[in-house]
């Protein structure tokens, strides 16, 4: 048996083999947030990840895209029958089952100045105006602070805009829009935001099915068993446009490395992964290209395609062209 079979079947030792679902279909709904949700042909990897998620476990999937106000109601009236973009930052969700989350956020502080880099606790932002957006403001965990002056937003675009024009030195949003309005900059010729030291507050997004929803249990605990094998085998690196993940794939309480030859760069510093999981690299970590297990970064090198051009910003350039101009 060659080595490469045996550290794929060695992989597959840890995952979790999914049988179909038998289930009706599911409908599930999410306000739209820019390349994570949307229903007018812009990226969307909360969409991709979930549609990718219920083909596998052979169940029916329709999905809609609402205003935030109607979820709630959407939900408990039985329009819908969960959410699939639910983000829990301290709010009580009852009469639903939560999934575990299937993609972290990472919320961080950005500005244009090299000061943001020095601050790593939410306190450092101390009667500071920050713009945020109402999907994050809008919560328990971000209605406690009440020393920072929030400048709220109904959208990305608008926060993103509080910033431009400097009507907010500060913006605390995801670390991957922060990294895909760096793109939009770097093709500009612009100089790119600065990003706080540290993560200032933690969070994920999770499906969240309410409890009339036949088979919920059922459908949450297929969905998560899928989301396991989708984070290894290089599929969440094509969704999500990232050349590296983290993640303890078996469970030695060590993160290992993630890539897929599509997307993943040879020169790419495996120190910008994106973790999916709290756990942190080590000596004893691995890597896993394309679903196999291998145990050098030199052999995961060796089988990457080579250098890949950097690829565009999710943003779109149409919509935030006017924006970049004025920087």
């Amino acid at each position: 048996m060659s080595p490469v079979l045996v550290r794929v079947i060695a992989l597959l030792s840890f995952i979790t083999v999914v049988a179909p679902l038998k289930a009706n279909s599911v409908t599930l709904a999410a306000a739209p947030f820019e390349t994570y949700v949307s229903d007018e042909g812009e990226p969307s990897r909360l969409t991709s990840i979930v549609e990718a998620a219920f083909s596998r476990m052979q169940t029916d999937l329709e999905l809609q895209v609402m205003r935030d106000a109607f979820l709630g109601s959407a939900v408990r009236s039985g329009k819908v029958d969960g959410e699939f973009a639910y983000i829990d930052l301290g709010e009580r969700k009852d009469a639903v089952t939560l999934s575990a989350p299937y993609l972290p956020i990472y919320l961080y502080a950005t500005g244009k100045k090299y000061d943001v880099e020095e601050i790593k606790l939410i306190p450092h932002l101390k009667d500071s105006r920050v713009a945020i957006e109402n999907r994050f403001a809008n919560t328990p965990k971000f209605r406690m602070l009440k020393e920072i002056k929030w400048s709220r937003n109904p959208s990305t675009y608008d926060a993103f805009k509080q910033l431009a024009d400097d009507r907010a030195p500060y913006l605390i949003t995801t670390r991957l829009l922060i990294e895909e309005f760096n793109l939009l900059l770097d093709k500009d010729g612009e100089e790119l935001l600065h990003v706080s030291s540290a993560a200032l507050m933690n969070a994920g997004f999770s499906l969240a099915l309410g409890n009339n929803t036949p088979n919920a249990k059922a459908t949450i605990e297929a969905f998560g068993q899928t989301i396991d094998v989708m984070q290894q085998d290089g599929s969440y690196n094509k969704i999500l446009g990232l050349p590296w993940l983290s993640k303890d794939i078996n469970n030695d309480g060590i993160a290992d490395y993630i890539g897929e030859t599509s997307v993943s760069l040879v020169p790419t510093d495996t120190l910008t992964a994106y973790p999916l999981d709290k756990s942190l690299p080590g000596d004893k970590s691995v890597y896993v290209i394309d679903g196999v297990i291998v145990e050098t970064k030199a052999e995961a090198m060796a089988m990457l395609d080579g250098v890949k051009a950097e690829r565009e910003s999710l943003l779109d350039p149409d919509v935030y062209k006017t924006m970049i101009r004025r920087w």
